[in-house]
């Protein structure tokens, strides 16, 4: 099945490639992995999801913009790629949990994308290794930011 196709299986809607931000590139390309720049939860409207998880958002708001940053993710590789169909496996993902001092729930935030990227790709391209840690601040009050590193094929 085409990663498209489970897309529709999975009524998964991507929102449009954020805009840069800075100077650097979305996707960089060696061999055959593709490093994906830091995203945030980019929502379909344009607008990010903000707010800080243990303050303003709940560990199941932050876990649904760890799911919303996949889908992120997600819509500039196939805009860089050309096609998901491409994308082989998941190698590598970093999380950035913007959080107060006392939350401590950062894996289960970043789940939220994780388990994204399984139901995707399955239980074996869809997860790679990760970490998720935590930070008192990220760009634009943003409650998540995720880079990852994909294996690529023709």
């Amino acid at each position: 099945m085409s990663i498209e196709a489970r897309l529709q299986e999975l009524n998964v809607e991507l929102p449009a490639p954020p805009p840069l931000g800075g100077v650097y590139k979305p996707v960089v390309i060696i061999g055959n992995l593709a490093f994906v720049s830091g995203h945030g939860p980019l929502k379909s409207d344009g607008h990010y999801i903000t707010g800080r998880v243990g303050a303003e958002l709940d560990l199941d708001a932050g876990y649904q913009a760890a799911r919303q940053t996949g889908l992120s993710l997600l819509a500039t590789l196939k805009d860089q790629l050309g096609s998901l169909d491409r994308v082989k496996r998941v190698v590598k993902s970093l999380g950035w949990v913007n959080c107060t001092d006392d939350f401590v729930q950062q894996p289960q935030v970043i789940n939220g994308y994780s388990e994204l990227m399984r139901d995707i790709f399955g239980d074996d391209a869809g997860v790679g290794a990760r970490s998720a840690i935590g930070t008192n601040v990220l760009p634009g009050n943003i409650p998540v930011e995720i880079e990852i590193a994909v294996e690529i094929g023709d």
